[in-house]
């Protein structure tokens, strides 16, 4: 067994001796960014440099109607139009900060292979084409100058093939000329099944060309831009990405300790063992608490994480009140924006976030560095556990209760105003045995002082004021 002051080393049993960081469990709440070339077309979602060539698709009859034939005007010819003109870094962390997000993670890299960043392994970047800014090393500069931590998104892995619809037909991913950018355009996964491409005879697997420059990408963003937080897609669980996740972790959490910095890596399904990494699920949310600290990436839209012309925004309230569920059951939440192409910010997205943001800075205390209780909460409403599920729960009411704990204080969050100015929280039963302390006051954050209340075999009641402090929830602080 590796002891923990040693050097972490390519293995899982080494790589076992992985430490969540504190500055992580605290955070409850970051901002991902999905901004690049397909901020442009503004069509479909951000895998429309894939679905552009595939025959059949919305966005491939929309490619040909807008801009033209796939051999005549193909992916690559829309990056003289993501100019970013109007990227203003300070101000997109300035409104981060405003959020209440305390970590930032843009994607540097997505499947279609293009970087954000100044790369030494590719011509096809933001910092010598299209902007020509390095995206990411002023992003990073300015976030970590409002005192937010840095993180980094990688979706490198499935570039293998993601482009090879483009082999199928006419079109310049054929050209030999951009085969470092569009290829290796091989075949890919003919379901989302995970059996399918996680099998020892899934074929063609990535080869050692290909891994080698995934690998060497990887340590290229440690190494120059010093992020705190690495989140990889799904695909490097395909199994041939095995020694190479293992070899980059051990480099990522040696450079972190040489730093003196904690740094964790996100993952989704299995490809890393419980215990090395940070768990997520996308596009959803765990029906109870989780022992081991964990992470819900989600969107401000439902339809697409870029910017689309047609998005389905969700509510503030919805947001929020999922934020408070995962809260509850020992999780963060990573929660998407899609800016424009020219660098600029939607209102819709900007404002959900300033809402998120007011309502943390009435009730952040019961949020920031908060664990979870012996329950989540209480209430008819049942989230459905599991990723992409984020849509497919009925409205929270004001019979949903969600707990979080922080030193003897437990706060008691109401996900609704009860119409009939009190509130029972069965969970507090006597009869229940759950909390056997005395109470000596409870409180309403962002309210005037100390409330009426009593404390029965039936629950804690409370008798609250005439209106609330703020929408869509209210806390109770139970001293």
């Amino acid at each position: 067994m590796t002891s923990s002051s040693a050097p972490f080393e390519p293995t899982w049993e080494s790589l076992s001796n992985f430490t969540i960081p504190d500055w992580y469990q605290d955070a409850k709440f970051g901002i991902f960014i999905h901004w690049g070339i397909y901020s442009v077309p503004a069509f479909d979602n951000e895998w429309y440099s894939r679905n552009m060539y595939l025959e059949g698709t919305p966005a491939f009859e929309h490619h040909q109607k807008t801009w033209g034939h796939q051999s005549k005007f193909g992916y690559k010819d829309f990056i003289p139009l993501f100019k970013a003109e109007k990227f203003d870094p300070d101000a997109w962390a300035a409104l981060f900060k405003e959020a209440g997000a305390r970590y930032v993670v843009p994607v540097a890299e997505h499947h279609d292979g293009f970087t954000m960043y100044d790369s030494a392994y590719s011509r096809w970047t933001a910092a010598k084409m299209g902007p020509k800014r390095d995206v990411i090393g002023e992003l990073a500069k300015a976030v970590r100058n409002k005192g937010l931590v840095f993180g980094l998104s990688s979706h490198r892995a499935e570039h293998w093939w993601f482009m090879n619809g483009g082999m199928k037909f006419d079109s310049d991913v054929q050209n030999p000329d951009y085969a470092d950018f569009y290829g290796p355009a091989k075949p890919g996964p003919t379901s989302w099944q995970e059996d399918e491409w996680r099998s020892d005879d899934w074929q063609p697997r990535p080869d050692a060309k290909f891994l080698d420059d995934w690998l060497a990408r990887c340590c290229e963003l440690v190494d120059k831009y010093q992020p705190q937080l690495l989140y990889f897609d799904w695909w490097i669980y395909q199994i041939v990405f095995a020694p190479y996740i293992q070899r980059f972790a051990a480099y990522y959490y040696n450079r972190g300790r040489e730093r003196n910095q904690q740094v964790a890596i996100n993952c989704k399904n299995k490809a890393f063992p419980d215990g090395t990494v940070v768990f997520d699920v996308e596009r959803g949310q765990l029906a109870e608490i989780r022992p081991v600290f964990w992470q819900t990436d989600t969107s401000v839209s439902k339809n697409s994480w870029c910017y689309v012309q047609n998005h389905q925004y969700k509510t503030s309230a919805s947001i929020l009140h999922d934020f408070i569920d995962i809260v509850s059951k020992n999780g963060t939440l990573l929660l998407n924006i899609g800016p424009h192409a020219d660098g600029t910010i939607p209102d819709t997205d900007a404002g959900i976030l300033r809402d998120i943001g007011r309502w943390l800075s009435l009730n952040g205390e019961a949020i920031y560095a908060s664990r979870p209780w012996k329950v989540y909460g209480e209430g008819p409403t049942q989230v459905v556990a599991g990723s992409f599920q984020d849509t497919k729960r009925s409205d929270f009411t004001a019979r949903d209760v969600r707990f979080t704990t922080k030193g003897d204080i437990l706060y008691a969050i109401v996900l609704g105003w009860p119409e009939n100015g009190e509130v029972t929280i069965e969970s507090l039963a006597s009869k229940r045995g759950l909390f056997s302390g005395a109470i000596g006051q409870v409180e309403l954050l962002g309210g005037q002082g100390a409330l009426e209340w009593s404390h029965t075999d039936e629950g804690l009641r409370v008798k609250l004021p005439a209106q609330p402090p703020l929408e869509p929830a209210f806390v109770l602080k139970i001293l």
